[in-house]
């Protein structure tokens, strides 16, 4: 059975996981055989991404040539395992197939639909903790948002509301505890995480 080795973040593998990325690309094309999607596979290649920090997948379309790149997070695999890894490949199949039959793709109401007929997430699990993260400061409001990267969402809150209702919210330096609500604020705790950051 499948363990979680909490030092490295690294899901110890079963006897029949792939151990290398070929190993990983040849199980992925395998299996996106077996997922009952009318996908062109002849029109799907598969690549391995060692510098992704945040997808676990990506579909990447080539308009010109008519095909589709699937590309596997490496970090992503070695996080989840092979069983929880499986969803990725058949949400990424999914933008493929949308892709190649109607030459875009996003997360809409196609996009949910065709997902559910083959029990894929709507949206690929993030495999990295945020280093940020906003919190809706209203009373009963649950909204959150992670976030990775200092963006103006972070550095400038006062000048952005919550998605879902509106009103203020706060940010929230995940390793920290460190919570600023203006770019005011930011400055501050930026300086008081110093190399932390």
């Amino acid at each position: 059975m499948a363990g979680d080795d909490s030092q490295s973040g690294v899901r110890a593998a079963t006897e029949d996981d792939p151990r290398t990325e070929d190993e990983l690309l040849d199980r992925a094309r395998e299996y996106a055989a077996a997922v009952d999607l009318d996908v062109d596979l002849d029109s799907v290649s598969w690549g391995v991404s060692r510098r992704a920090k945040r997808r676990a997948g990506a579909a990447v379309y080539h308009r010109a040539e008519e095909s589709v790149t699937i590309r596997l997070t490496w970090a992503a695999y070695r996080s989840f395992g092979w069983d929880e890894f499986t969803d990725v490949i058949r949400h990424e199949l999914v933008h493929a197939w949308e892709f190649l039959e109607h030459g875009e793709s996003g997360h809409g109401e196609r996009f949910r639909a065709k997902a559910d007929a083959v029990g894929a997430s709507r949206h690929c699990p993030s495999f990295s903790v945020p280093r940020l993260q906003l919190l809706c400061t209203e009373t009963g409001c649950d909204w959150t948002v992670d976030r990775f990267k200092a963006s103006k969402t972070v550095t400038k809150p006062e000048e952005h509301r919550c998605g879902a209702c509106g009103s203020r919210y706060v940010v929230e330096h995940v390793d920290t505890g460190e919570r600023w609500r203006t770019s005011r604020g930011y400055e501050g705790a930026r300086e008081r995480i110093g190399e932390e950051w």
